[in-house]
Formats: C-alpha cells, sequence, structure tokens
C-alpha cells in the first residue's frame, strides 16, 4: 500500500508529554444521561483532522477488510463485499481527547453488530485490536465493539468519509474517546485477551470513557 508522508515524531513526543503531565484533565466525572459534554471539553463545528502524519492511498478499488483471530468465520471482503451488507444510519457525537467534542455527526456504514454476527466469536473473545493501512493499532473490550451506534462508516454528513478522515471505511465508537476509533481500517483482529494498541502503549487510557475522564494511563 502506498502512503504519502511518515510518522510526525515531534506530534507523538508532544502527546506522549500530554500524557505524563495529565493536560487538561479537570479531575471531574460527569453522567451522559445528564451532561452531553464530557469533563474538560469544547465544541467545535469544525471536524480537525488528527492522524499519525501518515495517509495511505486508499480508494474503493484497493480497499480490504479482514475480521479474524477467534471468530468461527472469518471475513475477507473487497468494497464490493463491503457494499453489499445492510447499511445502516446513526447520529452520534464525537469526543477528542485534545479537548474538542462535535455534536451531531450523521454516519452511514455497516453496523459492528452485523459484523459480528456474520463472523461469530468464539466464546473467549474478550478484545478487539483494529489495525489500519497507517500502521496504527488500538484495542476496546468486545463489548464496547457490540454495542449500539457502532459502525464501520463510509459516509459523513451524507458524502463519503474523505481520506484524511479515514476513507473510504473508517471505525466509529462514539462511548469512546476518538483515538479509539481507527481511521482506515484493515483488520480487525478478536483475541481472548487484552492488547494495547499504539496511543495505549504511549501513556493514554486503555478503556477511554470521556465521561469518566479516562484519557492517560494511571
Amino acid at each position: 500500500m502506498e502512503q504519502e508522508g511518515a510518522v510526525r515524531d515531534k506530534l507523538v513526543a508532544t502527546k506522549e508529554q500530554w500524557a505524563r503531565q495529565g493536560r487538561a484533565l479537570t479531575g471531574q466525572a460527569a453522567d451522559p444521561a445528564r451532561e452531553r459534554l464530557p469533563p474538560g471539553q469544547r465544541l467545535v463545528t469544525d471536524w480537525p483532522v488528527l492522524d499519525l502524519g501518515i495517509t495511505p492511498k486508499l480508494t474503493t478499488g484497493n480497499w480490504t477488510l479482514t475480521v479474524d483471530g477467534l471468530v468461527e468465520n472469518p471475513l475477507s471482503w473487497r468494497w464490493e463485499d463491503f457494499q453489499a451488507q445492510p447499511q445502516e444510519r446513526f447520529v452520534s457525537d464525537i469526543h477528542c481527547v485534545t479537548t474538542w467534542s462535535r455534536y451531531d455527526n450523521r454516519w452511514e456504514g455497516v453496523s459492528a453488530r452485523r459484523l459480528l454476527d456474520l463472523a461469530r466469536p468464539k466464546p473467549e473473545a474478550s478484545h478487539v485490536v483494529f489495525h489500519s493501512f497507517d500502521g496504527y493499532t488500538t484495542n476496546v473490550a468486545l463489548s464496547d465493539f457490540d454495542d449500539d451506534g457502532v459502525l464501520l462508516a463510509t459516509s459523513w454528513e451524507g458524502q463519503p468519509i474523505s481520506r484524511d478522515h479515514g476513507g473510504p471505511v473508517r471505525v466509529v465508537l462514539p462511548r469512546l474517546y476518538f483515538w479509539k476509533s481507527a481511521k482506515w481500517v484493515k483488520r480487525i483482529e478478536l483475541l481472548a485477551g487484552d492488547r494495547k494498541g499504539y496511543w495505549e502503549v504511549r501513556g493514554y487510557n486503555n478503556h477511554a470513557d470521556p465521561w469518566l475522564e479516562e484519557r492517560y494511563s494511571d
């Protein structure tokens, strides 16, 4: 896979420093049933672009997705296979660990539950690792992936997701900080135990609940 750019080492080092310093922590928690904006967040109307500095040269013609690991029915899809699945629409908010939030994002794509219904996780499967075309990884509990509103999204606000925002397909996990919503997803691996991803081994919280302000590791 051809790529543009390179990992921005200074950016990575800065974000590691934020984790060590506890940047933006308020020490507060909130109830999402009563507080829409998590602690320490500010509202924006644009959608900032955040990545490691690498943009894969992906199109619907060369994109592929593998679902493997502890599943009864491993999947290997091209774009046509993905588009043949039932397409669902969800509206959800984005909460980025860098302290911005954006309300009412309209997504369309294939639900995580559709994917899991087809792949059939084995009983011992407990965690998921997302692998991206730029080398990025991030991890979540299977229960967080198998949740309402979780989507492999192809569309945002009625238009195909642009390449700089993770198109043609990115993960959307609305209940967690947005670094868990992997861009340019190529592989979804189910595991019997947890395995930390790119930011999780660099000081960022393993679970990432915005309302509990789980920005960084303890």
